[in-house]
């Protein structure tokens, strides 16, 4: 576990200061936040694949790969990923199923079908460059507003405004202490004055790993927020259900609902029900009583 003594002492320093000062937000606090922060990195800065690259589509590949997935449970599917597909225009071109051949131990395999489909895009109407623009980056499949702007700052290094999970647990751990229901809407006026636009990139990641510190030590301060939703049982989910499938066929070509509830041990109407929202997602496809990726 990483401890930070001299770290965590300081935020509830800082944390004393905020309350004092009420909503006003002043100068000196902003920069005793950012030399917690820029401290606590410098000592225990975490090394990733992705923050060793500065290939825009690599860097694009990580953040659609970490939405809704620990860091640590990416690193060595990102690393087979990019070896399997180096470019844009190599996804592109690979078919959907050797794509999410290589997904396959991420979980929320849509993602994965997205990313092929953005390359896709990418290089038609981009000439296989990923835009730097939010603006442009939200338009593509599978790529919301907080990961368009995540893109723009670690790719291009723009002082874009978002926030994801250890984001919102570092804000509501220094300035929100005591308080239930954070919304969003509250945090986001917090982010844009604090950010370090000069280095937007080191910044974000800073934060990112200060707040993976904080959960560590205490009761994750992102519970309190407007936002959380603890993630539902995986054991005997629809998710689970919708991952054995797409195992099963990308193993053994083609298998009839028949032969899938065999496989699963699941009832046929279960079995349906997620085969056809998988064909509707364009996942998996159906020819006659068969049905394949």
């Amino acid at each position: 576990m990483i401890y930070d003594v001299e770290s965590v002492a300081a935020s509830f320093r800082l944390r004393d200061e905020v309350r004092h000062y009420g909503d006003r937000l002043t100068h000196r606090t902003v920069k005793d936040f950012q030399k917690i922060i820029y401290e606590y990195y410098a000592a225990h800065k975490r090394d990733f694949p992705w923050r060793n690259t500065d290939d825009p589509y690599h860097i694009l590949v990580s953040e659609v790969m970490l939405q809704q997935t620990q860091a640590d449970r990416v690193v060595h599917k990102y690393v087979q990923f990019i070896e399997k597909f180096p470019t844009v225009h190599s996804l592109a071109k690979a078919p959907i199923k050797d794509v999410l051949e290589a997904w396959q131990g991420l979980g929320y395999n849509r993602r994965g079908l997205m990313l092929h489909r953005l390359a896709g895009k990418v290089v038609d109407e981009y000439d296989g460059t990923i835009p730097p623009e939010p603006e442009r980056l939200i338009t593509l499949p599978g790529i919301g507003k907080a990961t368009s702007a995540s893109i723009a700052v670690f790719a291009y290094n723009r002082p874009e405004v978002f926030i994801e999970t250890n984001i919102r647990t570092v804000f509501i751990h220094f300035f929100f202490h005591g308080k239930e229901e954070v919304a969003d809407s509250l945090i986001l006026p917090l982010v844009e004055r604090t950010i370090d636009r000069s280095q937007p990139y080191h910044w974000y990641s800073a934060l990112m790993d200060y707040g993976t510190m904080i959960k560590r030590l205490y009761p994750n301060p992102g519970r309190r927020s407007r936002h959380y939703q603890k993630q539902g049982r995986f054991e005997g989910s629809r998710r689970q259900m919708r991952g054995k499938i797409l195992k099963l066929l990308l193993g053994k070509r083609k298998l009839t609902v028949k032969q899938i509830v065999n496989e699963t041990e699941a009832e046929a109407d279960h079995v349906s029900s997620v085969l056809g929202d998988l064909v509707r997602e364009g996942i998996v496809k159906k020819t006659g009583r068969f049905y394949i990726v």
